[in-house]
């Protein structure tokens, strides 16, 4: 009898529409709620996404999965509450997102490392199955790190040394190699029963990170350089990018974007494997670095009144020798298309953030000139030993882009752009992020806002102008050593701003931002998730910490901050708790 391998994964939901995604261990027919797709295959791996359409607006639907008209999931014996398809009004002004990253295999994984928590994500949807569906939130992102390709867990490395000998010099060793050892990564993974149970219940949306491929993928051109002379990177970009194609980035699109998706649409009626296919668009994608022709993994979401924009951060990057860029002049230019709109609040999701700690975004700045060669080639090799050793490579590192991205965000955040442009000015722009193993939660201003009042430039314009955040919530799962949460607690501190900026003035120039930030609330460490909830114009942020082991599963508010409230521009650092 066809099974389930993975999934279900309830991915898009609209208005009157939801897609799910499933794997399954042979071709067969897969049906949802009466919607049937027949699987395609990648590397003999067995894949649906079923489009559910004819929805009404904010309904419940509980659902199953049928395989070649036998129903396999949910299975008989599962205590679990039914997962439903639950769907928003177009107008809809009341949303809860929960969102982290960096989440390393699964609990079972780990069993006896005290250097770990609990899992955030199996401990939120613990908690979820024992609440009423009206608490469970509307959609759950996850910016990057869904699986670590470059740090395999022991169940993984048996598997591998079953398959190959990780000791030949001329492989990856115990890093996975290729499409096949990735699909092992997603299984671990994603088959935890409340994992599995959270995704199959609520909407999810996904962007990757360094380690969905590799750590310092993407920091540089000598990096890129380097990877590249390997006799294995090749096959584990190509691996990578495919996997993440199928795997994630499928299920982030809209029924109208998968209908005019060429590569999908060829897929789902290929004769045979389509593996062909899938890897010679993954080593298109990956020369865009090399300023090849790009592919856009960013796309966009609209829950109701608040509008979502997740931007690929790592695969556009632009490395060439005459230009530095985190995303290309096409994805801005995107980016900037989707600003006009009718809608409360801006959400920009980034796996890596926007406003780092003050003393981090100076170094970081400062390293990106002298690895440039501004002070001569000896300083630039040092500069580019320093920015991989110290994972120098955030939206600070890329300046030009960091000062673009700023542009956009005070355009809407001011009324230029966006609802404003309408008449109104969103109530919050905030740019949501992981990937440096902790949390915490800035609000930004521009120089000339006191000077102008409330709306800084063309105040007269745009009289209530949004208010700024950088909310930043990781990992979901993984180890932080005590060192670099030391490391970061020093970075926050005032004292850490001063001191490296007048270090750094005596080592070269450091450019200043013209944005200013400051944090307030964190930062907090442990496995962590984040609550956005949104009523209306309003909206506030939890931070909640998965219990520590040997504690009874569950999560533990951290903080909660009201982020449309009436705050001051400059705020006075909060505690912070220890570690």
């Amino acid at each position: 009898m066809t099974g389930l391998r993975i999934g279900p994964l309830l991915r898009h939901i609209g208005p009157t529409d939801a897609t799910v995604w499933v794997e399954t261990d042979t071709p067969c027919e897969v049906e949802v709620l009466g919607h049937r797709e027949h699987t395609w295959t990648v590397a003999g791996h067995h894949y649906a996404l079923v489009t559910v359409t004819g929805l009404t607006p904010r309904a419940a639907v509980a659902y199953d999965v049928r395989l070649d008209g036998q129903q396999v999931w949910p299975r008989p014996d599962s205590s679990l509450p039914r997962p439903t398809i639950r769907t928003l009004p177009a107008d809809a002004e009341q949303i809860r997102l929960a969102f982290g990253s960096c989440r390393y295999a699964n609990g079972a994984a780990v069993v006896g490392d005290a250097g770990y928590d609990d899992d955030a994500l199996d401990c939120y949807a613990r908690q979820l199955a024992q609440s009423p569906p009206e608490q469970w939130p509307h959609a759950l992102l996850l910016l990057g790190d869904q699986v670590y390709a470059d740090e395999t867990s022991e169940r993984t490395q048996q598997r591998i040394r079953q398959r190959r000998d990780p000791d030949d010099d001329t492989g990856p060793g115990v890093e996975v190699a290729d499409y096949e050892e990735y699909t092992w990564l997603y299984e671990e993974s994603w088959t935890d029963p409340h994992v599995a149970w959270l995704l199959a219940t609520v909407p999810v949306s996904m962007i990757f990170d360094d380690h969905d491929v590799h750590d310092d993928w993407n920091t540089s051109q000598t990096w890129r350089q380097d990877m590249q002379a390997t006799s294995w990177w090749a096959e584990r970009i190509t691996g990578a990018l495919s996997s993440y194609w199928v795997y994630q980035h499928l299920g982030n699109l809209s029924p109208a974007e998968l209908d005019e998706l060429d590569l999908y649409q060829q897929l789902r009626t290929h004769a045979g494997d389509a593996e062909p296919l899938l890897r010679e668009f993954a080593s298109a994608a990956d020369q865009e670095a090399d300023g090849g022709k790009p592919a856009r993994w960013s796309y966009r979401r609209d829950l109701g009144r608040t509008r979502l924009l997740m931007i690929d951060s790592r695969c556009g990057r632009i490395l060439t020798d005459d230009e530095r860029s985190m995303i290309s002049d096409t994805e801005f230019n995107w980016i900037t298309d989707q600003l006009p709109g009718d809608y409360d609040h801006l959400l920009i999701g980034t796996s890596l953030p926007w406003l780092l700690p003050r003393a981090m975004h100076d170094v970081e700045a400062w390293d990106e000139q002298l690895a440039a060669g501004r002070r001569g080639r000896r300083p630039a090799r040092v500069a580019e030993t320093l920015r991989r050793a110290a994972d120098l490579e955030h939206w600070a590192s890329f300046r030009d882009s960091f000062e673009r991205l700023t542009s956009l965000i005070r355009d809407v955040a001011e009324g230029r752009v966006g609802p404003g442009a309408q008449g109104r000015t969103p109530a919050t722009v905030a740019v949501l992020s992981g990937d440096v193993h902790h949390a915490y939660l800035s609000r930004a201003w521009w120089a000339d806002d006191d000077a102008s009042g409330p709306g800084g430039r063309d105040a007269e314009r745009a009289p209530e102008h949004a208010a700024v955040f950088q909310l930043t919530c990781s990992p979901l799962h993984n180890s932080v050593p005590w060192p670099m949460k030391l490391a970061f607690r020093l970075a926050w501190s005032r004292a850490a701003e001063r001191v490296v900026r007048r270090l750094l003035r005596v080592l070269g120039p450091v450019p200043e931002p013209s944005v200013s930030w400051e944090r307030t609330a964190g930062p907090f460490f442990g496995d962590l998730l984040a609550e956005l909830t949104i009523d209306g114009r309003r909206a506030s942020i939890q931070v909640n910490r998965a219990s520590r082991r040997r504690e009874a599963a569950g999560l533990t508010p951290t903080a909660r901050l009201e982020l449309t409230s009436p705050t001051p521009a400059r705020q006075p650092s909060a505690p912070s708790p220890r570690p």
